[in-house]
């Protein structure tokens, strides 16, 4: 699905751990953290970029917030880039993604479609681990 979407190399961590390969990656985009900054840098090039997106780290205090901030501390040290992304939502952005959406430039994969008397389901299935795009909750049914 991913290579579908124009992804040129695609991983799945569940079934191979690229940071023990020989590959050296220029830009590695983390949404999940399942692998530590360091394991990470051991496969970028000298240059490369790591953009930590998300965590499943929920720890005592900060949850996933804690990862986030190992890994921008992190990006101190050395010739790669650490950056951290957390998104923020405003107006101006969304009617940028409207009219990519609008023009075909900007693809949204979905999975799956609940009515929102079936919202638990929806969040069940999301758990699951296994949706291959958005989970959406029809509020309108």
């Amino acid at each position: 699905m991913v290579r579908a979407l124009g992804a040129d190399h695609v991983v799945d961590y569940t079934r191979e751990n690229f940071t023990e390969g020989d590959a050296r990656y220029d830009i590695i985009i983390d949404n999940v953290g399942t692998h530590s900054v360091s394991d990470y840098r051991r496969v970028m090039t000298p240059q490369g970029v790591l953009v930590v997106v998300g965590s499943l780290d929920d720890g005592a205090y900060l949850g996933p917030v804690a990862t986030l901030v190992k890994a921008k501390a992190a990006g101190v040290f050395g010739s790669q880039r650490i950056e951290v992304f957390i998104s923020t939502a405003n107006a101006a952005d969304l009617a940028t993604l409207r009219d990519l959406m609008q023009r075909s430039q900007l693809r949204s994969t979905i999975d799956r479609i609940y009515p929102f008397a079936e919202a638990a389901q929806a969040i069940a299935y999301l758990e699951t681990g296994r949706a291959r795009g958005k989970v959406v909750v029809d509020l309108t049914k």
